[in-house]
């Protein structure tokens, strides 16, 4: 008689992995708990995520040159993540009930929920820190900010509410009286969208997590659902403002009283002149970034970069205003090739994420300062900022006739898969040709 074995059901795999197949707004990848049960894979979000610059692919784990200590945080709550539904994986099994990857992950929602029922305010702080750990220091203080302005609303709204809210809470009316609050301080609308954008990322995290159910979701998913709280209903429009050619003459021929001056204008110009390049990415390139020598100028003949927001890279030939520009502190600023360009960033002192946030927001802010005294000097009637050189390089190239979607792709505008898609379908020279009409 052929003997027959009892089942033993198996046990799921688990492992959080670099998930490169989605790219956030900010160019990193998430890190996702990937469940593997009978060959079905069921993948779930940490709300942990790191630019691809601090992953090494060949060993599949964080480079060491990822800033301390945020690099042992991240590990850390990479490990508890794993732990907890490794836990749930043997549990299941050890109770020898047939399961799926699903019940994996419900199973540790549940131990999850157990422990403990995070609030509102409590998960933005959770989100918050380990968008810091993570690296992502802008998105970080996005969080806190936000966190900082609902305590402050249901501190006066809601005194009962004992300091935190739980996520059911967070209903239209809640919505609808926070942005009442919010107007009452004369708060802007592109502002509004910003706070409550946020506000719903938040609650998509959190129901992605399984600490909020999707029931009490107060926003609008689709068109039908008009009952609930309209992100898009705000105005975010903002005035397209642009100097013309004639007036970029004046600015050029302006001749600065001082050296902070002088860098604030350079800024200015070498932003027009360089692809509309924002001031983050500008005060960040190194000297490395630029390539090749002009036999009359022996100044550098291109600028390769990866921006910062997206994670896109960009190659441009740097047109002679612009090489000039960079021609003109090599003196003072080249050491190696590792030196910064322009003297905003000092290597020795600002080294941490947080460090090199705080130093580039404090000179942006005195750099459209001076912007804005050298455009009344220039007879400007424009405000100058790094913005409007931004957009000033965009409209100069539109009233020059070039097509759209060159402009796009040398603006690195939308999302970095569509900026992908731009850069994989247009060459290099196509962008370098149409610096021209900047001339």
């Amino acid at each position: 008689m052929a003997k027959t074995t009892e089942h033993k059901e198996g046990r799921a795999t688990v492992k959080v992995v670099y998930y490169t197949h989605k790219t956030l707004a900010d160019g990193s990848h998430p890190f996702m708990v990937r469940i593997t049960k009978d060959r079905k894979l069921k993948y779930l979000a940490t709300g942990l995520s790191l630019h691809p610059k601090y992953w090494n692919e060949a060993k599949r784990e964080v480079r060491k040159s990822f800033p301390e200590p945020g690099r042992e945080e991240l590990l850390t709550k990479l490990q508890e993540w794993q732990t907890k539904y490794e836990n749930a994986a043997k549990s299941l099994a050890a109770d020898d009930e047939q399961h799926d990857a699903p019940a994996v992950a419900a199973k540790a929602i549940e131990g999850r929920k157990a422990t403990r029922r995070i609030k509102l305010l409590a998960y933005c702080t959770e989100l918050s820190d380990a968008m810091k750990a993570g690296g992502q220091v802008g998105n970080a203080t996005i969080y806190r900010d936000l966190r900082n302005q609902l305590a402050k609303f249901l501190g006066e709204a809601y005194p009962e509410a004992g300091g935190d809210i739980a996520f059911d809470k967070v209903s239209v009316s809640f919505c609808n009286k926070w942005e009442a609050s919010l107007r009452a301080t004369g708060v802007e609308e592109i502002t509004l969208s910003q706070r409550f954008r946020t506000l719903r990322a938040v609650l998509n995290k959190a129901i992605a997590a399984g600490v909020a159910k999707g029931e009490y979701y107060p926003f609008a998913r689709t068109v039908a659902e008009k009952h609930k709280f309209q992100v898009g209903k705000f105005d975010v429009s903002t005035a397209k403002r642009a100097v013309s050619r004639d007036e970029l003459r004046c600015l050029e021929a302006l001749v600065p009283a001082n050296e902070r001056q002088q860098l604030a204008k350079d800024v200015f110009l070498f932003s027009f002149y360089g692809g509309g390049i924002n001031f983050v990415d500008l005060a960040q390139l190194r000297w490395r970034d630029l390539t090749g020598a002009s036999a009359d100028t022996g100044y550098p003949e291109r600028l390769n970069y990866i921006r910062q927001k997206t994670g896109g890279k960009f190659s441009l030939r740097l047109l002679a205003p612009a090489a000039a520009i960079v021609g003109a502190y090599r003196p003072f600023t080249y050491a190696t090739p590792t030196s910064y360009v322009f003297p905003v960033l000092d290597p020795a002192k600002h080294v941490s994420p947080t460090q090199i946030k705080n130093r580039l927001h404090k000179v942006l802010g005195q750099v459209n300062k001076d912007l804005k005294e050298l455009g009344e000097l220039a007879g400007i009637a424009t405000p100058l900022t790094t913005y409007v050189a931004r957009h000033s390089f965009a409209t100069s190239l539109k009233q020059g006739g070039v097509a759209t979607g060159v402009i796009s792709e040398a603006m690195g505008h939308k999302s970095e898969a569509v900026t992908a898609i731009y850069l994989g379908s247009f060459a290099s020279e196509i962008i370098d040709a149409a610096y021209e009409h900047l001339l």
